[in-house]
C-alpha cells in the first residue's frame, strides 16, 4: 500500500505506508520518552511547568494516534482543510500533520 503525497511543483509523489507507520512509530516512542523524562523531573521544577509539559507531550500524542487512524481509513496526506495533498516534504518533517502549512497558518 502507498499513500499519495504531493511535493510542490512535481508530479505526486508515493510513501509507501509501511515507511509512513514507522516514523508514526517513531514520533510516538519519541514523545512517550519525553513524558516519561518530564515525569522524572518532577522533583526539580515547578508544578506548572510539569502540566504544560505533559500536556503538550499528551496533545501531540493524540495527534499521532489520528494520525495512524488517518492511515488506516486512507485520509492520511490529505489536509483536512482544503482536501489537498499535503506535499510529501512537511510530512517527511511532520508526519502527523494533518493540513497543509497554508490551511495550518490560517487556523492558527
Amino acid at each position: 500500500m502507498t499513500i499519495d503525497a504531493a511535493r510542490s511543483a512535481d508530479p505526486p509523489e508515493r510513501l509507501p505506508a509501511h515507511d509512513v507507520r514507522l516514523r508514526l512509530e517513531h514520533e510516538r516512542d519519541s514523545r512517550l520518552s519525553q513524558l516519561d523524562a518530564v515525569e522524572e523531573a518532577a522533583d526539580q521544577a515547578s508544578a506548572d511547568l510539569l502540566a504544560v509539559q505533559t500536556d503538550s507531550v499528551r496533545r501531540v500524542l493524540a495527534e499521532i494516534d489520528l494520525a495512524f487512524a488517518r492511515l488506516e481509513n486512507g485520509t492520511y496526506g490529505v489536509c483536512e482543510g482544503c482536501a489537498s495533498a499535503i506535499p510529501a516534504e512537511r510530512l517527511e518533517i511532520l508526519p502527523y500533520a494533518s493540513r497543509c502549512v497554508g490551511c495550518q497558518q490560517r487556523s492558527a
